[in-house]
C-alpha cells in the first residue's frame, strides 16, 4: 500500500488542506492519508493554539466520509515535550506503514524552513516527500533546500509534477494547487461572528460555532 503522513496545527483544518490531500492523494494513487495534528509543534511557538482536543476533532470531521483519510493520533500532547516528524515518521514505519510506501506531505512554505527541523537529513532518508506548491512559487528555492550531494537525479515537471531522486528515498513537488485559504483568515472571520462557507467543511464550521472557537481572539 501506498501511505501518507499529513502534519500540521490543524487551526482549522480547511478546504486547502484538505484539497492538497485529495491532489496528491489522486496523483500518487495512495490508499490512505493521515491526517495528523500536531500535540506542542515545535515551530510553532509564538502563537497559542487551540486544544489539541478541539483541533483533533475538527481533523475527524473532516476526514468523515472522506475515502482514505484517516485522523491520526500520533503527535497527541505527552509529558515528553514536544513530537517532531522523524519521530513520528519512525513510529509509523514500526506500525502501520512497515512493509509498505510512506510518504510526507507539507506545503511548500513549510519545507522551505525545513533545515530547522530535528534530524531533517535523517527525515529525507526515512520517507518519500511530497512538497505541494501554490502557483507561481519558485521551483529553484525548493530545490535549494536539499543539501549537496543528496540529488540523484532530477527529473523535469510531468503534468506539474517535478522528481527529486534522492539517496534512499524521492521527493515530488506537486504545482498548481489552487485553494487560496488560510487558517489565519479563518480565525478572524470566526472572530468576527462571520460565515466560513467555503473556507471549511460544513461540518467543521459547526463545530467552530457550537464551541464558540476563536471568539475570544
Amino acid at each position: 500500500m501506498n501511505l501518507a503522513l499529513y502534519g500540521g496545527t490543524f487551526d482549522p483544518i480547511h478546504c486547502g488542506h484538505l484539497a492538497a490531500a485529495q491532489a496528491v492523494r489522486e496523483r500518487l494513487a495512495l490508499d490512505r492519508v493521515y491526517f495528523v495534528p500536531s500535540g506542542h509543534p515545535p515551530h510553532r511557538p509564538r502563537r497559542r493554539l487551540t486544544p489539541y482536543e478541539h483541533r483533533y476533532a475538527m481533523v475527524t470531521l473532516a476526514c468523515a466520509g472522506q475515502p482514505g483519510f484517516v485522523p491520526s493520533l500520533a503527535e497527541a500532547p505527552s509529558e515528553g515535550g514536544p513530537r517532531y516528524s522523524i519521530e513520528t515518521v519512525r513510529r509509523f514505519r514500526r506500525g502501520p506503514a512497515a512493509g509498505h510506501e510512506l510518504f510526507f506531505i507539507l506545503g511548500a512554505d513549510a519545507f522551505l524552513e525545513f533545515r530547522t527541523w530535528r534530524q531533517w537529513r535523517a527525515l529525507l532518508d526515512a520517507a518519500h516527500f511530497v512538497i505541494v506548491s501554490r502557483p507561481g512559487f519558485p521551483l529553484e528555492q525548493i530545490a535549494g533546500v536539499f543539501p549537496a550531494g543528496m540529488v540523484r537525479e532530477r527529473r523535469a515537471p510531468d503534468s506539474g509534477l517535478e522528481e527529486f531522486r534522492l539517496r534512499k528515498t524521492t521527493a515530488r513537488v506537486l504545482a498548481g494547487v489552487r485553494e487560496p485559504v488560510s487558517g489565519t483568515r479563518i480565525r478572524e472571520r470566526a472572530r468576527l461572528g462571520r460565515r466560513l462557507a467555503g473556507l471549511v467543511p460544513p461540518a467543521v464550521a459547526d463545530y467552530i460555532r457550537q464551541q464558540h472557537l476563536y471568539e475570544s481572539r
